[in-house]
C-alpha cells in the first residue's frame, strides 16, 4: 500500500489542505499512468460465481474444454466460496444464493473436483438445506435441462414462435429490455432445438436434488404471487401442452427470424449486446443449429466470449461485460476535478477516443419506440452500436462540455437531442429504451428474476437532467421540468432516492441532489434538506459511508455497516452538491478517505457497490474505488480553496 495513503486532519476536524493536495496529486498521477495507449481507461469488472461457472459449462456444452483456463477458474471459484454458509453469494460477504451455488458446484465438478472433497461436500449440504437444485431459478434450470439434469418441463414454455408475434401483442421483443431480448432470442433457438450438451466427461449432479428430477411435480412458480402471475402460470401450462402441435413451417420461419435478429447485432468481438449471457447463448444457438465451428459468425461469437476472460496468472474469471466507456468518462471527470488541464495530452487523447466511438450511423432497437429519432450517443462497452446507453451518453457529454463546449459542440448537440428524444412519458429516463415499463411482463414464469424491463429510474434521470442543465437548459425547458417532477415523485419518505444502478440509496440520493443543484433549485428547500438529513444520519461512526446490497430486499432494511471509498465519495459529492462543503460531517468523510488504504490510484474496496439487477445480479466496478474518491477529495479541495460552496457542474 502507498505509504502516503494516510493523511492527518488538523485538530478540531478541519482538513490540512496541503496534505490533501499532496494525496490528490499522487492519486491523479497514478490514475494517469493507468491510461491505455489509445487514450482510454478500463478496470476489472467482476460479478459473482455465476459467469465464470457458465463459461465452464459453455465449454463442456460445446466439447471445447480448455483445461488450463478452467483450472485457473477453479482456483477462483474455490477462493470465493463462503466460509460462513458454504455456498456462493451474489456479492462479497453476501448470503448464499442457491442458483449461483448450484452452477459453481456443477462447474467445479466439470473441471474435475472430487464431489467428496471437503469444499464440495460443504456446498452440497448447503444446496440440499436450501431446498435442492430443483428450487434453482429459471436460467439455472434451463442450463440443467441442456445438460440433461432436469426434464424440459422444468423450464417455462418459451416457444420460438415468439419471434413472429406482432408488435401490438402483449409480449414482444420491443416490450422487454435490451439485455432481455439479446439473451432471449438465442435462448429461444436453444429451447426449440433442445440439443443436449456434449458433456465429454459425463458429469451429472443428481446428488444436489432432494427429489429425483423426474419426480418433481412443480418446477415453475408464480414469480409475483399476484393474480396476473397466476394467470400466466396457467397459460404456461397450456402453451406447453400445445407446443408439440405448432406447425413446422411456422417454427422454421421463426428460427429464421431469430437469426435475422442476431446476425446484424453480432457486434464483432464485442458480441451480441456486449454481455456474456447473450454472447454465450449465441454460440450455443449456432451450435444447436448445426453451424460449424469454422463459420465466421460462430467464430466471432466465440471470440467475443473469450475476450471477457480475465487471467490473473494463478486464477482467472470471466467478466460479465467490459466497461471502457463508463470508466473513461467518469475518470475524465475525476481528473478534471483533480486539476488536470482540459487540453492536456491525456484528456485530449481520451476525448478523441470517445469521439471515435460515438454512435451516429446505427439506428438501435430504441427505434421501436422512437422511430423518428436520430442516433447520437455512446454505449457502455467498446462497441455496442445497437444499444447506446443513456447514462453513459449523459456522462460523456458532461465531460466533453467541461473540456471545450465549442470544440465538441456537434457531438454534444447530437447526444443531447438523442437523450431528449429518449425521455419516457412519465418524465424519467430508462437506461437503453423508452417506455419499457410493462410491469405485467415480470409476472410471467420465465421472469422469476424480476429484471425483464428497463423502466425510468432516478439515477439515470438525474444524470440526464444534470447534463441538460450543464449545457444550458434551464428549469423552463420542458425535458428538464418533466424530469424534475419525476424525481420529486420518486423521493422516499426518509428523504432518500432509490439507486437502480448503484448501491443504493446513497447512490440515488447523490444523483438526485446533483440534478437539483445543476438546475439551480433552492438547496434549502425542505425536500432537499430531508435528503441531506438522510445522508448525514447515514454516516457511520468512522466517518465514512457504506450501504449493503441487502438494501435491495423487498422490506428495504437500513443495512449500513461498513464504510466503502466509493459510497463515501457519493455521499460527499451529494452533500457538496447541496451546499454542505463546510459541514463537519463532510470533513469527517474526507478525513476517512485520507486515512483509508490506497494502492496507487485505487482505494481498497472489496464490497460490491454496483448493480446489474437488484436482488439478482451485483457488480464490483474496480474503477469505482479509483475515480470516485479522487473526485470527492478534489472537489472538496477546490471548494475550500476558493471559499465558495457552490458546485458548478452537473455531476
Amino acid at each position: 500500500m502507498s505509504d502516503r495513503a494516510a493523511m492527518p486532519a488538523e485538530p478540531g476536524g478541519s482538513i490540512d489542505l496541503n496534505h490533501l493536495e499532496c494525496l490528490i496529486g499522487e492519486a491523479r498521477e497514478a490514475y494517469l499512468a493507468l491510461q491505455r495507449d489509445d487514450g482510454h481507461w478500463i478496470f476489472e469488472f467482476e460479478a459473482d460465481a455465476t459467469i465464470p461457472a457458465e463459461y465452464v459449462m459453455l465449454n463442456h456444452y460445446l466439447d471445447e474444454v480448455d483445461d488450463e483456463m478452467e483450472r485457473k477458474i477453479g482456483v477462483y471459484l474455490r477462493r470465493i466460496q463462503s466460509d460462513d454458509h458454504d455456498g456462493w453469494p451474489l456479492y462479497h460477504d453476501g448470503a448464499m444464493d442457491l442458483s449461483c451455488t448450484v452452477k459453481a458446484y456443477f462447474a467445479l465438478k466439470l473441471i474435475g473436483d472430487d464431489p467428496n472433497a471437503p469444499h464440495m461436500l460443504r456446498a452440497r449440504d448447503a444446496i440440499l438445506a436450501a431446498g435442492g437444485a430443483e428450487r434453482a431459478n429459471v436460467f439455472t434450470r434451463i442450463a440443467l435441462a441442456l445438460f440433461d439434469q432436469v426434464p424440459w418441463r422444468a423450464v417455462p414454455a418459451m416457444p420460438i414462435e415468439i419471434m413472429l408475434l406482432p408488435e401490438w401483442f402483449p409480449f414482444h421483443l420491443s416490450k422487454v429490455s435490451y439485455w432481455s431480448r439479446t439473451v432471449i432470442v438465442p435462448l429461444l433457438i436453444m429451447m426449440a432445438k433442445r440439443k443436449l450438451a456434449a458433456n465429454p466427461r459425463g458429469v451429472n449432479i443428481r446428488e444436489l436434488f432432494r427429489v429425483p428430477p423426474d419426480q418433481v411435480k412443480e418446477y415453475n412458480t408464480n414469480p409475483t404471487g399476484s393474480p396476473v402471475g397466476g394467470f400466466f402460470l396457467s397459460l404456461d401450462k397450456m402453451v406447453r401442452r400445445a407446443e408439440p402441435l405448432f406447425p413446422q413451417g411456422k417454427r422454421q420461419k421463426a428460427l429464421k427470424e431469430a437469426l435475422k435478429f442476431i446476425k446484424p447485432r453480432l457486434n464483432g468481438e464485442d458480441g451480441l449486446g456486449g454481455i456474456f449471457p447473450a454472447i454465450a447463448n449465441t454460440v450455443m444457438a449456432f451450435h444447436a443449429l448445426g453451424i460449424p465451428k469454422d463459420d465466421p459468425d460462430r467464430k466471432i461469437a466465440r471470440a467475443a466470449v473469450d475476450k471477457l476472460l480475465l487471467d490473473r496468472g494463478t486464477e482467472a474469471y470471466c467478466q460479465p461485460c467490459l466497461s471502457p466507456i463508463w470508466d473513461t468518462c467518469l475518470g475524465m471527470h475525476a481528473l478534471l476535478e483533480a486539476g488536470e488541464a482540459p487540453d492536456s495530452p491525456a484528456m485530449l487523447q481520451a476525448a478523441d477516443w470517445l469521439l471515435e466511438r460515438e454512435i451516429t450511423d446505427v439506428t438501435g432497437d430504441w427505434v421501436w419506440k422512437r422511430p423518428d429519432l436520430k442516433p447520437g450517443g455512446w454505449a457502455f462497452e467498446y462497441w455496442n452500436d445497437h444499444y447506446p446507453d443513456v447514462d453513459d451518453t449523459a456522462v460523456v457529454v458532461m465531460a466533453l462540455h467541461r473540456m471545450d463546449a465549442a470544440k465538441y459542440g456537434p457531438a454534444i448537440e447530437r447526444a443531447a437531442n438523442w437523450i431528449i428524444g429518449m425521455q419516457s412519458a412519465n418524465g424519467g429516463w430508462g437506461a437503453f429504451d423508452a417506455e419499457n415499463d410493462k410491469q405485467y411482463l415480470n409476472a410471467i414464469p420465465f421472469a422469476d428474476h424480476g429484471a425483464l424491463l428497463d423502466p425510468p429510474t432516478v439515477d439515470v434521470t438525474a444524470r440526464c437532467i444534470s447534463m441538460l442543465a450543464q449545457i444550458g437548459h434551464d428549469i423552463e425547458s420542458r425535458p428538464v421540468w418533466r424530469g424534475l417532477k419525476f424525481l420529486r415523485r420518486e423521493q422516499e419518505a426518509n428523504g432518500s432516492w432509490f439507486g437502480r444502478w448503484g448501491v443504493n440509496y446513497i447512490y440515488g440520493t447523490w444523483s438526485a441532489l446533483c440534478a437539483f443543484n445543476a438546475c439551480g433549485q433552492d438547496m434549502q428547500a425542505p425536500f432537499i434538506r430531508k435528503a441531506v438529513d438522510f445522508l448525514l444520519e447515514s454516516q457511520l461512526e468512522d466517518g465514512g459511508w457504506g450501504e449493503g446490497c441487502e438494501t435491495y430486499n423487498e422490506d428495504r432494511p437500513r443495512h449500513m455497516v461498513t464504510s466503502t471509498p466509493s459510497q463515501t465519495a457519493w455521499a460527499l459529492l451529494g452533500l457538496m452538491a447541496a451546499g454542505e462543503a463546510d459541514h463537519p460531517a463532510v470533513a469527517r468523510g474526507i478525513e476517512w478517505l485520507m486515512n483509508s488504504e490506497r494502492d496507487g490510484a485505487r482505494w481498497a474496496e472489496d464490497l460490491y457497490t454496483g448493480v446489474g439487477f437488484p436482488r439478482v445480479f451485483y457488480l464490483r466496478y474496480y474503477g469505482y474505488s479509483a475515480y470516485f474518491p479522487l473526485w470527492a477529495v478534489s472537489r472538496y479541495n477546490n471548494l475550500k480553496r476558493r471559499n465558495d460552496p457552490t458546485v458548478e457542474f452537473g455531476m
